[in-house]
C-alpha cells in the first residue's frame, strides 16, 4: 500500500497560503456559514475588475467542515460540480465489512474535504487545487440494512416509496445499499473525490450506478441569484431557509424524537430523495413563452409569481384574470407544488443538471438530478409527488427514469466515521 507523497501534499495546500486576506475571508465552515460564505463571495464580483478577481482566487479557497451536527452537502450552497453514485455490498459482505469501508470513506472525506490528499496512493488529480467547497454526503438505502443484520435499527421512514404513474423507471439506476453524494466548485476535485472513494470501496462494495450534474458555477452572475435548470427556469425559489424558526424540524430528523430507541441513531440526520428526471427540452423549446410560464405558474425571466411581484413574493392563488380563470392556472407547477397546498410539506431541493450525450433522434439526454431534503419523506416528498403525478402540467415535459431513498445520518463527532452510532451502537 503506497503512502501519500507529502510533496504532493504540500502542493495540494499551497493555494490555502496563498490567497492573501480575500482567501481568508472566504473560509466557510460547514452549514450556514457555508451559505454566507458563498452569498459574500458572489456579491464581491459587484462590478469592479478587482472585486471579480478576489472572488475567483479565493473560490479555491473554500472549505466545508466534515464534522458538526449535520452532514455537508445538505445546506451548503449549491455547487458547481456533482456526482452522485450508489453502491451494493460486495457477496459475503456484513456489518464489519461495512463498518471498515464507512471508516475509510470518513478518512477519505475528511482530508479531500480540508484540502488534503488522499490517506492512501493519491491520484494527483487534484494537484494544486484547494478544497474548492468540497462535500462528501453518506447515506443508507432500505437494502443496507438487511445485509448488515441491521433490520431492527431501520427507520420506518425508510420504507419504499410508492410507485407514481408517471415513473418510467430503470431498476439499474435505482436504490442500493448505499449512496455517496460529491459536491465542488471545482470538476478536477470532485472527480478527485470520486475515485478516491471509488478505490477506497476495494472488494466490499462494488458500483450499482452513478451519475454526474452540474450548476451554475459561483461568480458567474453579478449577484448571488437561485440558480436555473436546463428549462431555463430559476428552480428553487420555495426552498425553506436555515434562518426559518421551523427549518431543522422540517429538514432534520430531531436529536430525541418519538421514534423508537432502535432508530435514535438518527437523530440530526435527515432523508434524502433521489431522482433523475429527464427533461424533455425539444418539446419544451417548441412552447412559447407565454406557454411556458402557464406551465409552470411563474414568469421565465426573474421567477416571479405571475399574479406579480418578485421572485419571493407569494403567490395570490385566488387572483381571477380578465377571462375569468386563476391567472396561476390550476394545473401550473408552481401552484400544485406550493407547501400551502400539501398541507406545509416541505422539503429542501438541492439538484443538479445533467447532460449525457445525444441521442440518435438528436434529442439531448439531459435533465435534473432531483434531491430533496426532509426529516420525513412521508410527509415532503411523498404527498407533494402525489399530487403533481395527478395532474401538474409539467408533467408532459418530464419523465422520471430513475429513483432512491436514502437514510443520511447526522455529521460525525470528531474522531467518529460516519454511520458509527448505528454500526457500533
Amino acid at each position: 500500500m503506497t503512502e501519500s507523497n507529502p510533496d504532493i501534499e504540500i502542493s495540494r495546500r499551497r493555494l490555502l497560503g496563498t490567497v492573501g486576506a480575500a482567501g481568508a475571508a472566504g473560509l466557510a465552515l460547514g452549514g450556514a456559514s457555508g451559505a454566507l460564505a458563498h452569498s459574500a463571495l458572489a456579491g464581491s464580483g459587484s462590478g469592479s475588475a478587482t472585486a471579480a478577481a478576489g472572488s475567483l482566487s479565493s473560490l479555491g479557497a473554500t472549505q466545508v467542515a466534515f464534522h458538526g451536527d449535520h452532514q455537508a452537502g445538505i445546506t451548503t450552497p449549491l455547487q458547481a460540480k456533482g456526482h452522485v453514485v450508489a453502491f451494493d455490498l460486495a457477496a459475503g459482505a456484513g456489518r464489519t465489512e461495512a463498518a471498515a469501508l464507512l471508516r475509510r470513506w470518513s478518512d477519505t472525506a475528511r482530508r479531500l474535504m480540508a484540502g488534503e490528499t488522499a490517506p492512501t496512493a493519491d491520484s494527483g488529480i487534484a494537484l494544486d487545487a484547494g478544497p474548492s467547497s468540497l462535500t462528501v454526503t453518506f447515506g443508507f438505502g432500505h437494502s443496507f440494512f438487511e445485509r448488515t443484520g441491521l433490520s431492527a435499527r431501520r427507520p420506518t421512514a425508510l420504507d419504499p416509496l410508492p410507485d407514481f404513474s408517471s415513473d418510467r423507471l430503470d431498476a439499474q439506476r435505482s436504490n442500493g445499499d448505499l449512496w455517496v453524494q460529491i459536491g465542488a466548485n471545482d470538476g478536477l476535485v470532485a472527480f478527485h473525490a470520486l475515485r478516491a472513494l471509488q478505490k477506497d470501496a476495494g472488494d466490499a462494495a462494488r458500483v450499482r450506478w452513478q451519475m454526474n450534474g452540474f450548476n451554475r458555477s459561483p461568480g458567474a452572475t453579478g449577484t448571488p441569484m437561485t440558480a436555473r435548470n436546463l428549462m431555463g427556469q430559476v428552480d428553487g425559489t420555495g426552498n425553506p431557509k436555515p434562518s426559518e424558526p421551523d427549518f431543522d424540524r422540517r429538514i432534520f430528523v430531531p436529536a430525541a424524537g418519538p421514534g423508537p430507541a432502535e432508530h435514535a441513531w438518527m437523530g440530526g440526520g435527515s432523508y434524502a430523495v433521489v431522482r433523475r428526471i429527464r427533461m424533455l427540452l425539444d418539446d419544451w423549446d417548441k412552447q412559447s413563452l407565454a406557454q411556458q410560464e402557464q406551465v409552470i405558474g411563474r414568469t421565465k425571466a426573474t421567477g416571479a409569481p405571475l399574479t406579480g411581484g418578485g421572485e419571493t413574493t407569494e403567490m395570490a392563488l385566488d387572483k381571477i384574470g380578465a377571462d375569468g380563470k386563476p391567472v396561476i392556472p390550476s394545473n401550473a407547477h408552481a401552484r400544485i407544488s406550493a407547501p400551502e397546498q400539501n398541507g406545509g410539506a416541505a422539503m429542501l431541493r438541492r439538484p443538479f443538471s445533467f447532460h449525457d450525450g445525444i441521442g440518435s433522434d438528436g434529442a439531448p439526454d439531459a435533465g435534473l438530478l432531483f434531491i430533496c431534503w426532509q426529516a420525513d419523506p412521508l410527509r415532503g416528498f411523498v404527498p407533494v409527488q402525489r399530487k403533481l403525478d395527478r395532474g401538474d402540467a409539467l408533467s408532459a415535459f418530464i419523465r422520471h427514469e430513475s429513483s432512491g431513498l436514502y437514510a443520511v445520518p447526522p455529521g460525525p463527532r470528531s474522531g467518529e466515521y460516519v454511520g458509527q452510532r448505528l454500526l457500533e451502537g
